[in-house]
């Protein structure tokens, strides 16, 4: 067979660093400055499902805040009342991000 070479060496692969990678993913959403094109960047980065699930944790937290029972969520959402709890976890134990979002919409 020409040409097939059984030894080729294969490309080396970087180390994962999954630090760097989110923060190199958080520099691209903050280098996007209108929201249709953070809406394509989502599009092209997430699958359909990814983006329902997103949206899905997005959609509970103003009701959360407002007080709203979790299954009456569920009522209006058809979101689980798993997810709206992890939600709610994270908006009490996380990493403020759902605060930052919300503080910075309410200042428009």
């Amino acid at each position: 067979m020409h040409g097939y070479d059984p030894v080729k060496a294969r490309p080396e692969i970087a180390a994962k660093d999954p630090k760097a990678d989110l923060e190199a993913l958080a520099q691209a959403f903050a280098a996007l400055c209108e929201p249709e094109q953070v809406e394509a960047f989502l599009r092209d980065l997430c699958t359909p499902a990814e983006l329902e699930a997103m949206a899905d944790r997005w959609k509970v937290v103003p009701l959360l805040q407002q007080g709203v029972p979790y299954r009456e969520i569920h009522e209006r959402t058809g979101v689980s009342v798993t997810t709206t709890g992890r939600v709610a976890r994270t908006l009490e134990h996380g990493h403020r991000g759902y605060a930052a979002a919300i503080d910075r919409l309410a200042s428009r």
